[in-house]
């Protein structure tokens, strides 16, 4: 478990997290979202010990992380899968890891085979991928077999099979009791992997809830409905604040009623439907929405198809 207390990191007048408290629980994937700059690298330097809060703490398993005999065992963290020494070799990277924590050589080839690289573990690290890279990164996060793990754009750089590994892995990894902390700019991907969110803007915490509920603050936009009969339909559903229109024949488009108000009013008129479907907000359209006012970089103009850059 990770438990984040009334947070703050400041950097002479810069805040850069600003009370933010929230809970990561055991058994869960939690993804960690946010604009560039609302304070997500810094929230999770605070919870590896390598920067000092302010104000307030992180406790790690119901504890300060720094205090713990076995780090590695309580902790793996990937925040930077490139901070490694190039002229090493990915086993003897993870070798220097495991001598320093009191890991034994053989866990090294457990996560070297995990993350895939065996036919490349004696290779210097300097020629790795980017993709080879975060598979390296994630392997010493993992090298400890720790009860939390928290990786920062684990995905980054792999390809359509890494990601899928990766969502697998850490899925897994909820499924067998580990608290799992994510953070990614991927929100498709969030969407398929994590079942809770932490969301902050400008170092605030601005959600932290289920991606259900998340997508459902962003309001239910409109529900199709398929009938047989759609002029009857249309004329049972239209009132004040309702609009109805057609995008295909058969098929209506309705705002400004649930799903279970269209069905009930199609019961009640004795209308056949044969689908019934809300078009909810995705997970991204939810983060632009509800993260507008959070974001420090903006683009000026869309970017238009065929501009010349």
């Amino acid at each position: 478990m990770i438990e984040v207390q009334n947070l703050t990191k400041r950097y002479g007048e810069k805040v850069a997290v600003d009370g933010l408290t929230f809970t990561v629980q055991p058994g869960t994937v939690t993804g960690f979202l946010g604009p560039n700059g609302a304070g997500k690298s810094t929230t999770m330097r605070m919870i590896a010990g390598l920067d000092q809060p302010t104000a307030g703490r992180v406790l790690v398993n119901g504890r300060d992380y720094r205090a713990a005999t076995a780090p590695m065992a309580e902790l793996g963290i990937m925040l930077e899968a490139r901070a490694v020494h190039t002229g090493r070799s990915a086993r003897n990277h993870l070798l220097a890891l495991a001598q320093t924590n009191g890991i034994g050589r053989h866990r090294v080839d457990e996560v070297i085979r995990l993350v895939g690289l065996t036919d490349v573990a004696g290779k210097r690290v300097g020629g790795f991928s980017l993709g080879m890279g975060q598979r390296l990164g994630i392997a010493a996060a993992l090298l400890g077999s720790p009860r939390v793990v928290v990786l920062d754009e684990p995905v980054n750089g792999l390809d359509p099979e890494g990601v899928l590994w990766v969502r697998n892995l850490l899925k897994a990894l909820a499924n067998d009791g580990h608290t799992v902390f994510v953070s990614s700019h991927l929100m498709s991907e969030m969407a398929l992997t994590a079942t809770r969110l932490v969301v902050v803007g400008r170092g605030r915490l601005i959600a932290d809830t289920t991606v259900e509920e998340f997508t459902a603050l962003a309001g239910e936009r409109s529900v199709s409905v398929r009938t047989p009969q759609p002029s009857e339909l249309r004329d049972v559903l239209l009132g004040p604040g309702i609009t109805v229109t057609t995008e295909t024949p058969g098929l209506l488009v309705v705002e400004g009623l649930t799903a279970e108000q269209i069905g009930t009013a199609a019961w009640q008129a004795h209308l056949p439907v044969f689908e019934l479907s809300a078009n909810e907000a995705s997970l991204e359209e939810a983060f632009m929405q509800l993260t507008e006012g959070s974001v420090d970089y903006r683009s000026s103009e869309p970017v238009m198809t065929g501009a010349v850059l």
